[in-house]
C-alpha cells in the first residue's frame, strides 16, 4: 500500500497580537493579563488544531512573543522582513502591524518582496509606492513536490483614508465630504490594494515561469477574490498561451476550486463577518503544481478547512481575546 506524505498550508489573521503593556492604535486599547492569557491559549489552541507545515500571520506588533509561541508548537523556522511602529509620545503604543509566517521546514530563502522597479514604472507608480504592510517572500523544500515560493501577504484595508485635510474650512460632517470619501476615498483604497495584488500577482508568475517554482500565496486579501480590485488574479490564460510549453504551470487558482471536499459546502464559507454579513477576505493561492486533478498530479488530494468555531456572525464589536477571522488551511497528501 502507498504511503502518502501530509502537508498543511495555513493562514490566520490574528487580530492585534500586542503583548502587555503595549497597546494598539491608541493607548486605552490593551489586553488585560487574563484577555492576553485567553488570546494566547486560543490560538495555541487553533494551531494545534490546524497542524500546518507553515502558516502565514497577519496583525502582528509583538514579533517575539508568536516567534516563541511558533516554537513550542513545533513551528521552528519563523521570519517578519518589518517590523511595527512605535508612537514618538507614548513608546507603549504601537502602530502598523506586520505580517509573519512559521515553517516546520528550514527556509531556503527569506526576503522582503521588493517590487520590480519596471513594473512600478508601468503603473505609473516609481517613486512613492510602498507596501501597507510587507509581503514576506519565501522558498521552501518539500519532499514530493521541490521547491515552493511563498508569500505571506496582508493587502491594504477597505478604510478609506480621511479627505478632510482637502477642506480645511468646512466642518467634518461636511456632505461632500462625507460623499467624495464614499466615492474618491473607497477608489483610491481599490486602487491601492489592487496595486499591491499586481505586485504580488507578477513576482509569483515570474518565479513560476523562470524557476518553474510551486507558489502558494496566503493571507489577508480585505476584499473577495471575484471583485475588480483583485479579480484579475485568477483570470483563466487563454488556450493559446495555456498550450505554450512555458506556461504549462503559470497562473494562480484558488485552493479551495482544487479541493476534494469543495463539494460539502454549499458555498465557499466565509472568514470574516461585519453586521452580521459574512464576507471571503482571506485566501490561499496556489499554481497549478497543487491541482489533484492535472494530467500526473504531484498532489493527490486537497483537502480545504475554515476553522471558524470561534466566530459569531450576530456579535457586533469583536472580541479581542479571539481573532475576527476564520483560520483557513489547505491539506494536500503527495
Amino acid at each position: 500500500m502507498t504511503k502518502h506524505t501530509r502537508y498543511c498550508f495555513a493562514s490566520l489573521n490574528l487580530l492585534n497580537f500586542a503583548a502587555p503593556p503595549f497597546s494598539f492604535y491608541q493607548l486605552k486599547e490593551h489586553y488585560s493579563e487574563p484577555q492576553w492569557q485567553s488570546k494566547t491559549q486560543f490560538i495555541t489552541g487553533l494551531i494545534e488544531h490546524i497542524d500546518p507545515t507553515v502558516i502565514a500571520f497577519q496583525e502582528v506588533f509583538s514579533i517575539d512573543e508568536l516567534k516563541c509561541l511558533c516554537k513550542n508548537l513545533g513551528l521552528d523556522y519563523f521570519a517578519t522582513v518589518d517590523t511595527p511602529q512605535v508612537d514618538p509620545i507614548y513608546p507603549n503604543v504601537l502602530f502598523n502591524p506586520v505580517v509573519a509566517i512559521a515553517s516546520k521546514v528550514p527556509f531556503k530563502q527569506v526576503s522582503a518582496l521588493v517590487p520590480c522597479p519596471e513594473l512600478l514604472e508601468y503603473l505609473n507608480n516609481q517613486q512613492q509606492f510602498r507596501f501597507n504592510r510587507t509581503p514576506v517572500k519565501c522558498q521552501i523544500e518539500l519532499e514530493g513536490i521541490g521547491d515552493i515560493t511563498c508569500y505571506a501577504v496582508h493587502l491594504k484595508s477597505q478604510r478609506v483614508l480621511s479627505m478632510a485635510h482637502m477642506f480645511a474650512e468646512q466642518a467634518p460632517d461636511d456632505p461632500l465630504l462625507s460623499m467624495l470619501q464614499q466615492t474618491v476615498g473607497m477608489m483610491q483604497s481599490q486602487i491601492s490594494r489592487s496595486l499591491e495584488a499586481s505586485i504580488i500577482y507578477y513576482d509569483a508568475l515570474k518565479a513560476q515561469r523562470e524557476q518553474n517554482s510551486a507558489t502558494l500565496v496566503m493571507g489577508d486579501f480585505n476584499d473577495n477574490i471575484h471583485n475588480p480590485a483583485l479579480s484579475f488574479m485568477t483570470q483563466a490564460f487563454p488556450v493559446q498561451i495555456n498550450e505554450h510549453s512555458h506556461f504549462d504551470s503559470v497562473g494562480l487558482f484558488d485552493s479551495f476550486n482544487f479541493s476534494d471536499n469543495a463539494h460539502t459546502f454549499e458555498s465557499k464559507p466565509a472568514t470574516h463577518y461585519y453586521q452580521g454579513s459574512g464576507n471571503i477576505l482571506d485566501y490561499i493561492l496556489t499554481s497549478e503544481h497543487f491541482n489533484p486533478n492535472k494530467n500526473a498530479p504531484l498532489v493527490k488530494s486537497v483537502f480545504y478547512r475554515n476553522f471558524d468555531a470561534h466566530l459569531d456572525p450576530q456579535r457586533d464589536e469583536e472580541d479581542i481575546r479571539y481573532s475576527d477571522h476564520s483560520a483557513i488551511a489547505i491539506e494536500i497528501l503527495v
